[in-house]
């Protein structure tokens, strides 16, 4: 029975309270209802304020704090059980923030920076991870099940399994010297993040797909608000968007949709490099040129990875110095074919014997360098509208080849 759940015992309403005598005679009413005496002669003007008596509301706040408890325990529970489901299934890209304290104290047990018999305590472990006590109770908790630490008799937990080092010194800070490591708390969408976005990137190839959030949420063992939070951050990125309906989805990469794209790109990047050449810092294109010139010179050894590095460089990190967000926002949704770039030539990357885009990059520095700005925006104009074929030409392999496995929370459409 919830706290505020009533049982019927006679002519009363009660909380697991017994009623008085008087109290059976009189009916509980909405609040501001007039009240009628038993003879049904004069009304009496009462103000039903929900409460009969202060054993009543001791009752309901005493209920309801035993449900909250067990609320809590039942949700912990139900968390341990999601993150063993997902490390089962090898998903996530990060263990929470306690289990990453917990393989910390662990090392630095096993490798002696802790001897044994050293203290270790929640005001001490927070402080020297840079964590708040929840988390660092947690690690010593999931520590002392290792066998490596104890409970203490006065304070904290002892170490039972370190080396022997000498008396160690007794402190709130802890006791001993070890390595400084500070942690901070990664939110819960990134741990998922980066496995959803290169499933969806490794689809839109073949098809456009339903991204069902409340699948999404199950299938990782998350919650729904860190499964809105996934989508949301796809959104900003430009890789799902809402239909008439409001339901999200992930549009296939279509001649016609990459041609848009990428007529955007041709529009708007080059004001962008225009707006960001004066505020580039000393020391920038003259890196950024080795890295494309040393890549130039093992054009046929190099792989996706660097080819994706070499896009992020030019399209992403040069352009990050314009000034003006509005157009920077404008240029995000565009880019969004930058991430996919990212998967088609890990699948690609031999389909031309050398890369066409490293000299037409190539021109683009070498023009910023000589400090012809407006040069260097045509180079990149001209970049952009040759590589919409190459890029089509991807897609169309990639498409050409197996199906991908399905998943529960992508419907193809």
């Amino acid at each position: 029975m919830g706290p505020f759940a009533r049982e019927s015992q006679g002519n009363c309403t009660t909380d697991s309270l017994p009623c008085s005598s008087d109290e059976r005679t009189l009916t509980r009413k909405p609040a501001g209802h007039l009240h009628h005496s038993p003879d049904n002669q004069r009304p009496l003007y009462t103000l039903d304020v929900g409460f009969r008596s202060w054993q009543d509301r001791i009752c309901r706040r005493t209920t309801g704090r035993r449900e909250l408890r067990e609320w809590a325990e039942v949700r912990r529970r139900k968390e341990n059980e999601r993150d063993t489901q997902a490390v089962a299934r090898g998903l996530g890209s990060s263990p929470r923030l306690y289990q990453r304290a917990l393989e910390i104290l662990e090392s630095q047990i096993e490798n002696g920076e802790w001897p044994a018999e050293a203290t270790l305590t929640e005001t001490g472990i927070a402080a020297r991870l840079g964590i708040s006590r929840a988390p660092a109770r947690r690690a010593l908790a999931e520590l002392e099940k290792t066998g490596l630490i104890a409970r203490s008799d006065t304070r904290g937990y002892i170490v039972v399994g370190g080396r022997r080092r000498g008396r160690p010194r007794r402190g709130d800070k802890g006791s001993v010297e070890t390595t400084a490591v500070k942690l901070t708390p990664q939110p819960s969408w990134e741990r998922i993040y980066g496995t959803v976005e290169s499933e969806i990137i490794a689809r839109i190839s073949f098809a456009s797909w339903r991204v069902n959030e409340a699948e999404l949420a199950r299938h990782f063992g998350v919650s729904r608000t860190v499964a809105r939070d996934v989508v949301s951050r796809l959104q900003q990125r430009g890789i799902v968007q809402k239909d008439d309906s409001s339901r999200w989805y992930a549009p296939a990469l279509t001649a016609e949709h990459v041609g848009e794209l990428y007529e955007l790109r041709w529009i708007l990047e080059p004001i962008a490099l225009k707006k960001a050449a004066p505020n580039l810092p000393e020391g920038l294109l003259p890196r950024l040129h080795k890295n494309l010139t040393d890549a130039i010179s093992r054009a046929t050894e190099i792989g996706g990875e660097t080819l994706d590095q070499l896009e992020h460089d030019l399209h992403v990190t040069l352009l990050s110095y314009c000034r003006n967000r509005a157009l920077m926002q404008a240029i995000a949704f565009p880019q969004s074919l930058i991430i996919a770039h990212s998967f088609l030539y890990r699948w690609t990357s031999r389909l031309f014997p050398t890369e066409p885009f490293l000299p037409e990059h190539l021109e683009v520095l070498e023009r910023l360098l000589a400090g012809k700005v407006a040069d260097a925006a045509k180079a990149l104009e001209k970049h952009l509208r040759v590589s919409r074929d190459r890029a089509m030409t991807r897609i169309q392999v990639i498409a050409s080849g197996s199906q991908p496995d399905p998943l529960p929370y992508l419907e193809r459409l």
